[in-house]
């Protein structure tokens, strides 16, 4: 009955009903031996590979097989079988899935470091998914693949996990963009990452069919400090509100004191209220006149730039009357030539007639002299 149930035909095929299964070995009894005749069975989305002495002798792709020395010429040339190939086939079937496998995680095991424009060094931390499929089966039984019975996506993960944070790390890295405007980008910094992977997981037989990146995160003191400036920003905005806030609360709990002063509580409610709107409104006044300056005429307040006082009028600068350099309305002397300026509003003497002229003045209003 042994030798009968040995050479019956054999049907080799792989119903696949798993999810994460990559390479399945098919379990063949007598020391993997493949009777002649039997049918070899290869479904969609998968791949039969026919390995001997630990190498691949041949692939089939999917469809329906009988085995003889038609289909399996390296197999029958290796083994240099006797009597027409009527003994059986001693090698190993692996079943390799070519469906596209997706969902499979991703993220930073250590903190990539960056080199930002307006922070500086900062390590960044990110996660997401990835899908991937198997296009060369032989070229990933020879790199990836061992002599396990089954391989699954957690395997490969160990192989191909490390490669994606390494394209990922070199898009970020190469693109020189701030991390403020990094998640404005994730769908541009995906394509990328993907694009520039083709090379290296081809070394593999495999493709990365697409990348999502779900976040990247600052560390924690940087997004402190963003919270920081984001409250001084909407402060600024809104110290009324804040105070028209303060003093509405003050009323409340004024009339809900049945016991005390109820103007005396409104007083000191309002007072609290404006003094505290007036410590943050002289707190932003005095960082925003840090920059200003006063006009040089009637003492207003004005930016540093500003060449005109927005009060008077006045011009904030003067020219040189002898080469016509551009100077300061308070300079005595020229930086360019040295020439003496005299205060505005001043007068001179012409030489010629002696009659007075305005400071700056290039001829007398009475002869026509030049005065310089």
């Amino acid at each position: 009955m042994g030798f009968i149930k040995k050479n019956l035909q054999k049907v080799i095929e792989w119903k696949d009903d798993s999810r994460d299964t990559v390479v399945y070995r098919f379990p063949l009894e007598d020391r993997y031996e493949i009777m002649t005749g039997s049918t070899l069975v290869v479904r969609e989305s998968q791949v039969a590979v026919f390995v001997h002495k630990g190498k691949v002798a041949d692939v089939f792709e999917p469809g329906t097989y009988k085995l003889s020395t038609d289909n399996l010429p390296f197999i029958t040339k290796v083994l240099s079988l006797p009597m027409g190939f009527e003994s059986p086939i001693k090698a190993e079937v692996y079943f390799v899935n070519t469906k596209q496998f997706v969902g499979q995680k991703w993220g930073t095991q250590n903190p990539i470091t960056v080199r930002d424009q307006d922070f500086g060094m900062v390590r960044l931390r990110g996660y997401g998914i990835y899908s991937y499929r198997v296009i060369d089966a032989k070229v990933f039984m020879d790199e990836v693949f061992g002599t396990n019975n089954r391989y699954t996506t957690a395997d490969v993960a160990e192989q191909i996990r490390p490669m994606v944070i390494q394209a990922i790390t070199d898009t970020i890295a190469e693109s020189k963009m701030s991390v403020l405007d990094l998640a404005a980008n994730y769908r541009e910094f995906s394509e990328k990452v993907t694009d520039s992977s083709v090379a290296e997981f081809e070394r593999y037989g495999l493709k990365l069919e697409k990348l999502v990146i779900e976040n990247i995160s600052l560390p924690e003191s940087v997004e402190k400090a963003l919270d920081e400036r984001s409250k001084l920003g909407i402060m600024e905005d809104k110290i009324g509100t804040y105070t028209q806030y303060q003093a509405a609360t003050a009323l409340r709990d004024a009339a809900q004191n049945p016991n005390g002063n109820n103007l005396a509580g409104l007083g000191v409610g309002l007072g609290a209220a404006g003094a505290m709107g007036g410590m943050f409104q002289n707190t932003l006044n005095s960082a925003t006149n840090a920059n200003n300056k006063k006009c040089i005429k009637c003492g207003a307040e004005m930016s540093a730039k500003a060449k005109h006082c927005p009060e008077c009028g006045a011009v904030q600068s003067a020219v040189c009357p002898k080469c016509g350099e551009a100077v300061s309305a308070r300079a005595k002397f020229c930086a360019n030539c040295g020439e003496k300026i005299a205060p505005k509003g001043a007068k001179t003497h012409c030489p010629n007639c002696g009659e007075e002229v305005k400071a700056g003045a290039k001829f007398c209003p009475n002869c026509g002299t030049s005065t310089k």
